[in-house]
């Protein structure tokens, strides 16, 4: 009697991208229309111009909207802290998630100014993940279930996501998932973190490098839970879950990239829906945001993570979007349009 293959956690995440809606061409093309009307040099505006065809497309709405926009921050730690790897100690994940709450962290004056809802997630903070160094960070259920909860972030409907994250060591996670997917060296993907020095460096190195040779060439959702954090797992069923109710996304840096890295390696057109917010000065963001197609909207040396950048890129959406909807028409201005 042939065995019957044995049903893993995975299998529902996996089936998930067979269910990837593609954006409304007819919506893009009523926005192309408009912008053809407007009282402007056609695409004049240049990549604003993209950016409401992309918006517009992926909401399915003739005029779209940013009346909702969410930023989502995810928190955890991680266990190959204990490998020295970080400038801080794990307990400031905790406090820096007091500091949202109290609003005094650089993300919520960002949000503030720019009218974006703010939510922050907190997974088991005084339960680390494993040390990556020593085997993998999550069993395959803790995996699959902090993914299905990094789902739950769109269920009050944003018309935008813009997923952060936050947590005391993850730069070095992020460093193993580029370095296990892209290979090279490790150097080529580790970067200084929080600020660590050059005996700080060195050992991040050494870590990323001892994890990648214990859990290299997986899938890669095996890959996620054996080398990622759960902020990371959360942040990628974010995404997903974004894509499936044609939600767009602006993605921040070097980590939240890591969780979009794992989605693309599954499915090269499962972040069409998404943006780069900005090109942090973390690692190798640059060459990582080349291997996912994504050119940055903004290019500030940033590497503060917590979805700032791409808080500070919704902005540049908004202004993109009000000039779409409030300009007027030559009819209506009564300016000649070109002969």
């Amino acid at each position: 009697m042939q065995e019957i293959p044995q049903r893993t956690a995975f299998d529902d995440i996996r089936a998930l991208f067979q269910l990837m809606p593609e954006p409304s061409q007819a919506a893009i093309e009523a926005v192309e229309q408009r912008q053809r009307e407007l009282t402007k040099p056609t695409e004049s505006l240049g990549r604003l111009e993209e950016l409401v065809a992309w918006l517009a497309g992926w909401q399915g709405k003739d005029m779209p909207t940013l009346d909702r926009p969410l930023v989502a921050v995810f928190a955890g730690n991680h266990g190959v802290v204990a490998q020295g790897v970080s400038a801080y100690p794990a307990e400031v994940t905790r406090q820096m998630v007091a500091n949202f709450s109290a609003g005094g962290a650089a993300i919520n004056q960002i949000c503030a100014i720019f009218g974006l809802g703010l939510k922050v997630y907190e997974l088991a903070l005084d339960m680390p993940t494993r040390d990556i160094t020593q085997g993998p960070a999550m069993d395959e259920r803790e995996a699959a279930g902090t993914f299905a909860f990094g789902m739950e972030a769109i269920a009050d409907a944003p018309d935008l996501l813009i997923p952060g994250d936050m947590g005391v060591g993850n730069t070095t996670i992020a460093a193993a998932i580029y370095h296990a997917l892209y290979r090279g060296e490790p150097e080529d993907w580790v970067g200084r973190g929080a600020g660590v020095d050059d005996c700080g460096f060195a050992r991040k190195v050494a870590a990323v490098e001892r994890a990648v040779a214990l859990h290299a060439g997986h899938h890669p959702l095996e890959l996620l839970r054996r080398l990622g954090g759960r902020e990371i797992a959360a942040i990628a069923g974010a995404i997903l879950a974004a894509r499936l109710q044609r939600i767009p996304v602006i993605l921040d840096g070097y980590v939240v990239c890591a969780a979009a890295a794992i989605l693309h390696a599954c499915d090269p057109h499962a972040l069409g829906h998404c943006v780069a917010g900005h090109v942090s000065a973390e690692g190798a963001h640059a060459q990582v945001l080349r291997r996912l197609g994504k050119a940055p909207l903004l290019d500030l040396g940033m590497r503060l993570g917590e979805a700032s950048g791409g808080a500070l890129a919704a902005g540049i959406l908004k202004a993109a979007l009000a000039c779409h909807t409030g300009m007027s028409t030559f009819a209506q201005a009564g300016v000649a349009d070109k002969a």
